[in-house]
């Protein structure tokens, strides 16, 4: 997946002895050096969720009711699932299907709506992280290696900021797209004009609950699994070679849309299906399935679909990286 460009050279102490593993976005030069940057408070970011939080929690204290929760949850599990998971993740990020260009930007507006970044941001802030989980060695804060709540503060409040960051380079279907541009440029206003259709059917509740509660909760969930799924959990996979591994996080499926599947999405991130082993309940692959049931999605991309990572290996009984290894080649052919 990533190709050796460039040897560590710019850090102080020097812990990188390979080249660097570039990424289809992200490339090292020079001067790059991903053990070398600064933690840094980001006040519009930390503005944000915490405007959310305290406008959604005065939604449950001073406007409780039934309809508004209701809302509140169809509303998360549509920008959840279909805009983040589906359209932000498994789409524009990863490519692991194709579909109309109309249902696309559906999907990847809805996926603005969780309040977290706009389309190229949402590319970057992956790309970046994946980046450095590819290396050597990994700093603190994209591995998640902080406890819980320093790492809840980094990754809601802070960004990472390195002194000789690697290029981004998007592509152009992204970065050239005027529709992108619209919705990069306009992502955190994206929420007024559902708003404005959520307070003229059900008033200040129901915007309160539909969009202050929700971003927050997402905001606050994506932080949560996220941590743990680079923490602990159960490995079907590893991926030999890296400091950074990713864990399944049972139990999570629905809730998550999938999303808790990180050990496999680790070992195949391609692949429009999270759940990959028996009984991994995946809402988001069961969204693509109907899509393309209805001829609305194709060449959508399972284990198998490309070349092994390097360094893929099986784990048997693998749990927090205590099963045994078997260095099967594609054992996933197994279970699907």
């Amino acid at each position: 997946m990533g190709r050796a460009t460039l040897p560590y050279m710019n850090c102080k102490t020097p812990t990188q002895t390979t080249p660097f593993n570039d990424t289809e976005r992200v490339f090292a030069h020079a001067d790059t050096c991903n053990m070398r940057g600064v933690i840094r408070v980001d006040t519009p970011k930390a503005l944000w969720l915490a405007s959310h939080g305290i406008l959604g929690i005065i939604g449950i204290v001073v406007f409780p009711s039934w309809d508004a929760a209701a809302v509140f949850l169809v509303l998360t599990g549509l920008t959840v699932c279909a805009g983040h998971s589906v359209g932000m993740h498994r789409l524009l990020i990863h490519r692991s299907f194709e579909t109309h260009r109309l249902i696309e930007y559906v999907l990847v507006w809805l996926g603005s709506l969780v309040g977290m970044a706009g389309p190229v941001g949402m590319i970057r802030t992956h790309d970046m992280r994946d980046w450095h989980q590819r290396q050597e060695t990994c700093p603190d804060h994209p591995a998640h290696r902080a406890g819980w709540f320093r790492d809840a503060w980094w990754q809601l409040s802070c960004r990472y900021d390195l002194t000789h960051p690697p290029r981004f380079v998007p592509e152009r279907r992204v970065a050239e797209d005027p529709v992108y541009i619209w919705m990069e440029r306009t992502w955190i206003l994206q929420n007024l004009p559902v708003a404005l259709v959520l307070f003229a059917f059900g008033g200040w509740a129901w915007v309160l609950w539909g969009i202050s509660l929700r971003i927050f909760v997402s905001l606050v969930g994506h932080w949560w699994i996220g941590h743990v799924a680079h923490r602990c959990g159960h490995q079907g996979w590893v991926i030999a070679g890296l400091p950074v591994q990713g864990f399944n996080v049972p139990g999570c499926g629905l809730v998550t849309c999938g999303e808790n599947w990180h050990g496999n999405h680790h070992a195949f991130p391609y692949s429009a299906r999270l759940g990959v082993e028996p009984g991994q309940t995946d809402p988001g692959f069961w969204l693509i399935s109907v899509l393309a049931a209805c001829r609305l999605a194709w060449d959508v991309k399972t284990p198998g679909a490309e070349p092994d990572r390097r360094g893929l290996t099986r784990v048997q009984n693998g749990a927090c990286g205590t099963g045994a290894r078997t260095g099967m080649v594609r054992p996933y052919d197994q279970h699907l």
